[in-house]
């Protein structure tokens, strides 16, 4: 069974077999300032459109190649409503807080933001890609 040692000052979650060398140490102090750098609120917003405009971009590139194959449009089209229905589902399970009555709701973590904006762009892209289609 592996036990996992939480270590406070950095953000990592490391099992306790794992040694601390100068590689992991630069590792965890890079990945701190990253982490620490977007707790800042633009610079989480600024991520977030990023993460949008991929998830367009995908979409356009997806929409393309599975258009051109003329064969994987079936696995395609299963494979993205699969992967926006699990985001959706690892998103919005958690919203328990307004079944509870809470005045403000607890703040999500960034992984779940940043996949919620990419399944957002994925299905903003494929929204265009069906206009273009239609005219």
């Amino acid at each position: 069974m592996l036990i996992f040692n939480f270590r406070p000052d950095l953000s990592p979650i490391y099992p306790q077999f794992m040694q601390n060398t100068r590689l992991s140490t630069v590792v965890d102090n890079a990945l701190g300032r990253f982490s620490r750098s977007l707790q800042n609120p633009w610079r989480r917003l600024s991520l977030l459109l990023i993460t949008v405009l991929t998830g367009n971009f995908l979409a356009s590139t997806i929409s393309t190649v599975a258009g051109q194959k003329a064969e994987l449009d079936v696995l395609a089209a299963f494979l993205l409503v699969l992967f926006s229905e699990l985001i959706s589902w690892l998103v919005y399970r958690g919203d328990r807080s307004r079944s509870l009555g809470q005045a403000r709701p607890a703040a999500r973590s960034l992984l779940l933001d940043v996949l919620n904006g990419l399944k957002l762009g994925l299905a903003y892209g494929l929204f265009l890609e069906a206009f273009k289609l239609g005219s």
